[in-house]
Order: C-alpha cells, then sequence, then structure tokens
C-alpha cells in the first residue's frame, strides 16, 4: 500500500454552526456543504469536515503538544496574528524557539483543537537542524 496524499481533516465539534464561522472567519475555509451533524469546507484545495459530537470530553488534548499546522509567508505573520486577535481567537502562548526555527502562532477553535500558523518549511526546519543539532541523526 502506498499512502497518496492527505485525504480530510475531521475535527470532532460541540456547536457546528459556532464551529462553521470560526473555520471560515479563521481560514477562509470555503462552505460547500452543511447537514444537521457535519460541515464540508475547501481549504485552498483540502477537504476539511467538521462532525457534531456534543457528549464528548474536550479537556485532556489541552495538555498535548499536539496541532495542525499550516504554511503562511514571513511576511503575512504579524497581519495573521492581529486578525486572530481582532476576531477573539484563544492565542497561546508559543514555545520557546530560536529565531532561525521561523515563527508560528498557535491558537484553539472553540473545542480546543490546537492549530498553529508557522512560517517554516520541513526543509527550512531540517537545514536547521542540522547546522545546531550535533545530537540529531538524519536518514535519506
Amino acid at each position: 500500500m502506498v499512502v497518496k496524499g492527505l485525504n480530510h481533516f475531521l475535527f470532532s465539534v460541540s456547536n457546528l454552526n459556532k464551529s462553521i464561522e470560526f473555520y471560515q472567519d479563521v481560514f477562509d475555509a470555503k462552505l460547500l456543504v452543511k447537514g444537521r451533524s457535519t460541515a464540508y469546507f475547501d481549504l485552498n484545495g483540502m477537504w476539511l469536515a467538521l462532525n457534531l459530537e456534543k457528549d464528548v470530553p474536550r479537556n485532556e488534548i489541552s495538555h498535548s503538544y499536539t496541532h495542525v499546522a499550516f504554511t503562511i509567508e514571513e511576511v503575512e505573520f504579524y497581519n495573521a496574528y492581529d486578525k486572530l486577535e481582532r476576531l477573539g481567537v484563544n492565542i497561546l502562548t508559543g514555545r520557546p524557539r530560536d529565531e532561525r526555527d521561523k515563527k508560528s502562532i498557535y491558537f484553539t477553535d472553540p473545542d480546543g483543537h490546537k492549530f498553529e500558523f508557522h512560517t517554516g518549511t520541513l526543509q527550512s526546519r531540517l537545514d536547521y537542524y542540522k547546522q545546531h543539532k550535533p545530537h540529531m541523526e538524519f536518514y535519506n
């Protein structure tokens, strides 16, 4: 079996309408369909799905670094931060990082799913680690 790519993201949400508004406002996601308990978006060519699940625990993951990161241009970093603030989004304190590791904004949706807007790429991260993290082992 060969994985061909990412198929879709699905997030469990407690309030479908509130979450639809969040993903439209924050990510400029285009709503494609909405049902009683689900919604599908086009997020710049990626399939994003929401599924209503009212009675599930939602606070355990808040202690984890688990998140989904999206690439943004470095010149858009402060505009993105300002937009999140203006929308009243819960912006998290980022982890300490070297500026060569590029810039990040961490934030959550209304149900606590963590996201990151990041200005780096996989290649820039690997290059930084190769130069400054001699304890790491790299593979081809």
